[in-house]
């Protein structure tokens, strides 16, 4: 299959080889689960796109959604690109603000939406900035035509849809997707059809041929989940829509996918859920889970593994880890993870536990893979994002920045020449923004962004992703921001994982009445500071985190803080905590 001509409907109505699967997509409906076959979805997804005909869409119109993940997602996506009209995806969790610009920004005509809430919230933004723009829902809600009058008009409607699909070339707008980004106003990136069929092209040697079934709980409006979901459609790999990431252990064990995708954070979570179940028992169970947990840590590249320590992970895999693959349903083989940098160490003792994660880098303007580790064992080095895909040129620019060209670059942004400009040269080369090497035998090592790094008033760069990377391996650490920026030595702001510190302070016996006042206890700070000091050994002098603080609240998406993928908005948290901030610095 020539990938260069195709468009991204292509992948769900043209005859592809996939290797004998067969492609559904599911969503929880009632105590099951309601599929969708491959035959199922064209139907729908046809008799949707007569109706958007009908109500008078066309060629080169935007159309925006506001949804959870759920096989409706994709009718309307797939409705949409095989008429050459652009899908707006939206994060349910934008303020108020972004929705009202991102909604007069793009010209959408259109907006489906998922449930009531969502719906005021929208029409909320479309009676702010005065547009004409009709609301669907997927789900019913009253006094608003659904997806299913829409379905149910076209079922009604003789039109052939060949003209309409012969009519969308490769290079036509796919998609509109607004970055929130760390600073400033969203930009919309503009992806075409070859934009992103050349990247699920490029990252097909991801899916080995017995991987049949996926779950998927990411949300789709992030470039990262929806790329991977056209690559399980692209490869008839069945997809089910957890519910929520509430219910995503029942999903998990019910489902019992052999992949899905994932945050760092996540894994993060998971490991500390296994650490703290290992921590509650006692003898020689606990003793044989450590001596597990210490030889996985001792997990090299698999060609790298001698005999010896395959003889003893053999037995830590029959005895411990098994449990491990168990609580994820028992089938899971791939975890493919994006979005932040991986803990190296949480790389490994996955990999030693026999689940490989893949980590993947790359950005929404690259749509999104520029580089990714393989479950091949030759293909995959920890500390690395992994090979750079085949059809992409990746360079090193003299101060470090990572640049890279190639079919999946973005065309650039939507009403921004001044925007695109600064980040694509004249060679076509796209500016990442992010600090990086390539390795002698070719894998990709991000170290930082560039935007991030800061000077201290001595002169010396920190980095702040890679320590606050190590801060995070401590469990007493759900959230962590390093600061510094000419100043004369780096801070902490901490967030506590608070299961795990409530449950240290019961164990030690201690009284508090609140948050506030478990942060500041004599034999909680002493605590901190012990794992602060091992996360410092791994670092030079300069980059030592002299000083910290506890906070009360976590970062969250709802008050700012973080952007929709879970990243640090730093200027944000800087500015909720000023005060802290320059009381650290007033000594």
């Amino acid at each position: 299959m020539n990938y260069t001509n195709l468009r991204l409907f292509d992948f769900l109505k043209q005859d592809i080889n996939t290797s004998g699967r067969k492609l559904k997509l599911a969503k929880r409906e009632g105590n099951g689960w309601k599929e969708y076959s491959k035959e199922e979805i064209i139907v729908v997804v046809d008799n949707l796109s007569k109706a958007l005909l009908h109500k008078g869409l066309k060629k080169g119109d935007k159309v925006a959604i506001m949804s959870g993940n759920r096989p409706e997602w994709n009718f309307v996506d797939f409705a949409c690109n095989q008429l050459g009209i652009a899908l707006v995806p939206l994060y349910p969790t934008l303020s108020a603000q972004d929705l009202s610009y991102i909604m007069n920004d793009s010209e959408a005509k259109f907006i489906f939406v998922s449930n009531k809430e969502l719906t005021e919230k929208a029409e909320k933004a479309i009676q702010q900035n005065e547009l004409s723009v009709e609301v669907i829902t997927l789900d019913a809600v009253d006094d608003y035509a659904n997806i299913l009058d829409l379905i149910a008009i076209g079922e009604f409607i003789n039109l052939d849809l060949k003209p309409y699909n012969d009519a969308v070339t490769p290079d036509d707008l796919l998609t509109l997707i607004y970055t929130s980004g760390t600073t400033g106003r969203p930009k919309g990136v503009c992806l075409t059809h070859k934009n992103l069929t050349s990247n699920v092209q490029a990252s097909t040697h991801l899916l080995q041929e017995h991987i049949t079934k996926s779950l998927s709980f990411l949300p789709l409006c992030h470039i990262f989940e929806r790329m991977v979901v056209y690559l399980y459609i692209s490869n008839g790999v069945q997809v089910y829509y957890a519910e929520s990431l509430d219910n995503i252990v029942a999903d998990i064990n019910e489902v019992k996918p052999q992949v899905f995708t994932t945050v760092p954070r996540v894994m993060e979570k998971v490991y500390d859920k296994v650490i703290e179940k290992g921590n509650a028992l006692t003898g020689v169970k606990k003793t044989l889970f450590f001596w597990a947990v210490d030889l996985a840590f001792q997990y090299k590249e698999p060609a790298h593994n001698s005999i010896w320590y395959n003889f003893k992970l053999a037995i830590a895999r029959k005895l411990i880890f098994s449990k491990w693959q168990q609580a994820l349903g028992g089938n899971i083989e791939l975890i493919i993870s994006g979005g932040a940098a991986l803990q190296e160490r949480l790389a490994r003792i996955f990999w030693a536990a026999g689940i490989k994660v893949l980590e993947g880098y790359g950005l929404t303007e690259t749509s999104p893979v520029i580089a990714v580790n393989s479950w091949n064992e030759k293909d995959v080095k920890f500390g690395t994002v992994g090979r750079v895909l085949h059809n992409l040129d990746v360079k090193i620019a003299a101060d470090g920045e990572v640049l890279v060209k190639g079919p999946s670059i973005t065309v650039g942004y939507y009403k921004n020449d001044n925007a695109t400009k600064e980040c694509i040269d004249k060679e076509g080369y796209f500016y990442t923004g992010d600090i990086g090497e390539l390795t002698a035998d070719g894998f990709l090592k991000i170290t930082d962004r560039k935007k991030e790094i800061f000077k201290t008033a001595g002169g010396k760069y920190i980095a702040p992703q890679i320590m606050e990377n190590k801060l995070m391996e401590s469990t007493f650490i759900a959230q962590v921001m390093i600061i510094g920026d000419n100043q004369r030595f780096p801070s902490a702001l901490i967030v506590p994982a608070y299961e795990v510190l409530e449950k240290y302070a019961q164990y030690k016996d201690l009284k508090y009445e609140s948050r506030e006042d478990l942060i500041k206890a004599e034999l909680v700070l002493k605590k901190y500071n012990q794992e602060i000091e091992i996360a410092n050994s791994e670092f030079g002098q300069w980059e030592k985190v002299k000083k910290f603080v506890l906070l009360e609240k976590e970062w969250t998406i709802e008050n700012g803080e973080l952007t929709p993928k879970l990243s640090l908005k730093r200027k944000i948290i800087a500015q909720h905590c000023d005060d802290l901030i320059k009381a650290i610095y007033a000594e």
